[in-house]
């Protein structure tokens, strides 16, 4: 058995192949999952597969995987041995097997994602250096779950918990905060389990209510007024996209760990979250291309994909993914360094197609050229050059420099020459002028000041119509 790092509890990775899931795809699944695993803050002691047809309708693997499954974690291995429920954080945060007997506190929920710490076992498990989580590469049932943790004596969380989790902790705006809520709450709602004993509670007058019922419902009543929190948070977004819709705009969109946040630091200075982990990023970050244009173009850093991303992920980040479709250019950031880097490319793709964001103008940007050996780059150059992309280490200057240029170029391409009148009664409008187009002259007279500009249709237009009303 592998020696456990200090100060990490251990993990085993749970997987099923299926027909039609090829051995290359199954591996990768798992590879991926480890990763996910580990950013959770586990190190992954073992991996346990079977080939089936279906998963297992009790536990999802056969007895004699589900034996093997349980020497990692020291339990019974059997679905009803009555093995003791290991205690841990996991449990109490997703499943509220071991609450007490009142309601779930949905506010205090709320509240402990301030301040979450993550899953953290402590049972028996722990103490004996024996896995204390065990963590299924599928969407399983609660029951499945349940049958699991009998089995093994240790938490369980499937794929969608994981990630949710991940996404929970690195959460940092009022907006990714509340998506992110919202999406922990639709997982734990069927995953709630009845108090020990089927006791029941009474609530209000003359009326009788299941434990059970009763927290579900006042989860629907929080996610009800999360949503509501969130509307009024992306209407001001809103109303600041609509104010930079006739600027130059780049989005960074990719695969999660792709470099993205790398690039957006090296391409504007800014001082955004830059960690070699999936999900370090889950907030739009905007900001100025440096050395700043003229007229000024915008970068955004947006949030990565991965596979089987759960649905209510994608949906909560609906108004994140907004960003990417309001772009004037899309720069499609791919690990070249990664061997799965064509799927994760067509992940992304698939994602973004969803929303209508594949009719945005795009450029392929091969990322991390600098952990390839010569064969390898030179490999990648040539691909690159076939698909007009551009490969690159966002940490080489002269490669950064490069794609500026190459992005510059592109909105070049876009510009049209015009003339602006700007009346001395609306001088202090000046500045937006210089902010959203090139000037090439300026001339006075006694009306005002005549000049000539370069720039967006969009944003040629919008000035004139300014100035023409003076407002």
């Amino acid at each position: 058995m592998p020696e456990q790092t200090h100060g990490r509890p251990r993990a085993v990775v749970v997987g099923v192949q299926l027909p039609g899931v090829s051995d290359a795809d199954h591996a990768s699944d798992l590879s991926e999952l480890a990763r996910l695993v580990s950013t959770l803050g586990y190190d992954v002691a073992a991996t346990v597969t079977q080939r089936r047809d279906a998963l297992a309708a009790a536990s999802v693997l056969g007895e004699g995987k589900l034996k093997e499954l349980a020497e990692w974690t020291g339990g019974g291995g059997e679905v009803g041995s009555g093995a003791p429920a290991v205690k841990n954080k996991a449990r109490a945060k997703w499943a509220a097997a071991a609450r007490e007997d009142d309601a779930v506190d949905v506010g205090e929920l709320s509240q402990n994602s301030e301040n979450h710490e993550g899953i953290e076992a402590s049972g028996v498990a722990g103490a004996s250096g024996k896995a204390t989580i065990v963590v299924v590469d599928h969407e399983i049932t609660p029951t499945q779950a349940r049958n699991l943790e009998r089995a093994t004596g240790a938490a369980v969380l499937d794929r969608t918990g994981v990630i949710v989790d991940i996404f929970h902790r690195h959460a940092r705006s009022r907006e990714a905060r509340l998506q992110v809520e919202i999406a922990r709450l639709n997982y734990v709602a069927p995953r709630l389990r009845e108090a020990s004993g089927g006791k029941e509670r009474q609530r209000g007058k003359g009326s009788g209510e299941a434990a059970l019922e009763l927290d579900r419902r006042r989860i629907r009543d929080r996610i009800a007024e999360l949503r509501d929190r969130l509307v009024a948070i992306q209407e001001e977004q809103e109303i600041r996209r609509r104010s930079r819709q006739d600027q130059l705009r780049v989005g960074l969109v990719g695969y999660t760990n792709a470099g993205k946040s790398s690039l957006m630091r090296a391409l504007t200075g800014s001082q955004v979250l830059v960690e070699d982990k999936l999900f370090a990023t889950l907030d739009t970050t905007v900001r100025a291309l440096v050395p700043e244009t003229k007229p000024r173009v915008l970068v955004s850093d947006t949030v990565g994909f991965i596979k089987k991303l759960p649905h209510d992920l994608v949906a909560s980040f609906r108004s994140t993914l907004d960003e990417a479709l309001e772009a004037s250019l899309l720069l499609y950031v791919i690990d070249a360094s990664d061997p799965e880097h064509e799927a994760q490319l067509e992940v992304t793709r698939s994602v973004l197609r969803e929303i209508g964001a594949d009719k945005v103008p795009s450029k392929l940007v091969f990322n991390k050229s600098d952990r390839l050996g010569p064969g390898q780059l030179e490999s990648l150059v040539v691909n690159a050059r076939e698909r007009d992309a551009i490969v690159l280490s966002a940490h080489n200057p002269e490669n950064v420099a490069a794609l500026r240029r190459s992005i510059i170029e592109f909105f070049e391409a876009s510009m049209v020459d015009g003339e602006l009148s700007v009346p001395y009664s609306v001088q202090d409008r000046l500045g937006d002028v210089y902010e959203s187009v090139r000037v090439v002259s300026e001339e006075y007279d006694e009306r005002g000041a005549r000049l000539r500009v370069r720039g967006l249709p969009a944003a040629i237009a919008r000035l004139k119509r300014t100035f023409a009303s003076g407002i």
